[in-house]
């Protein structure tokens, strides 16, 4: 069996998915740092896991070519 190309492409997309959403999120920290620090430990933990979200179909493209 001859490897895949989707594998070292999906790890790419998944640091570049990773580098998208710090930026987005770090683009916001004045918005949120203005928030009570409650409301500031609740927004970042919320951010902090929704980002695993799109991986899942990444994932699977990755094991099996179909994203569904």
């Amino acid at each position: 069996m001859s490897p895949s190309w989707r594998k070292p492409a999906g790890a790419l997309g998944i640091v570049g998915l990773i580098l998208v959403w710090i930026v987005l999120v770090a683009s916001f920290s004045a918005e949120i740092g203005s928030l009570p620090v409650l409301v500031q430990l609740l927004v970042y933990v919320f951010l902090g896991i929704i980002w695993i979200a799109p991986l899942k179909p990444l994932l699977r493209w990755m094991e099996t070519g179909r994203w569904r």
